[in-house]
């Protein structure tokens, strides 16, 4: 993960969002689980110094309250500390589910009281885990993956996707760079009629 992030860094990517667990992985064997959430909890603690030195801002994206006190803890102290940083910023979906996320910004309007008729796009998405963030350009899918696995599917609704037969730990900075190249050569239309007379304008 530092390997790639620190290549978007090269490439001016501002915002790297990471999978690091999702809401389905709490039915894997419990000591895969257990692993899983230790070596994050390590990961932490044992990045945070050069992570901070190079201005990265860490966020965190998903069900908190269902993570363990000392996680939760840390994650809070990462994102503080880290909070001024304009270099970049590295998004962490951990206990992250696209759906869960949507199911939370809903719940989150109805405490708030907020009508029927006053929701719409706009509402919903300051309502998301971090709706400052901007929306995904390019989605990249290792291991030949072509599925959306319930990732930010709110906001991937105009990403481009970029398969790779590349495993996940082989993935490096020259993976990234084609994967860049492939998605700078698409012509994006969001929806709306393609104008054949311009490219994309590259990843934010």
């Amino acid at each position: 993960m530092k390997r790639v992030m620190y290549a978007c860094e090269g490439l001016g990517v501002e915002v790297l969002s990471v999978y690091v667990f999702s809401t389905e992985n709490w039915a894997r064997p419990r000591s895969e689980v257990r692993a899983l959430m230790r070596l994050f909890h390590e990961a932490i603690q044992r990045e945070i110094d050069e992570l901070d030195d190079r201005g990265i801002r860490i966020v965190v994206s998903g069900r908190r309250d269902e993570l363990s006190k000392k996680m939760q803890e840390r994650i809070a102290v990462a994102e503080a500390r880290t909070a001024a940083n304009g270099h970049g910023v590295l998004n962490v979906c951990l206990n992250y589910g696209g759906r869960a996320e949507v199911v939370d910004a809903i719940r989150e309007l109805i405490r708030r009281g907020v009508r029927p008729e006053d929701v719409d796009d706009r509402a919903l998405r300051a309502h998301l885990y971090h709706p400052e963030l901007p929306d995904p350009d390019l989605i990249i899918r290792t291991a030949g993956e072509s599925r959306m696995s319930n990732f930010l599917l709110w906001e991937s609704a105009y990403a481009e996707f970029y398969v790779t037969d590349t495993l996940w730990p082989d993935f490096g900075e020259e993976h990234l760079r084609r994967a860049v190249a492939d998605y700078q050569r698409r012509i994006r239309r969001f929806g709306g009629r393609p104008d054949l007379d311009t490219a994309s304008s590259g990843v934010r």
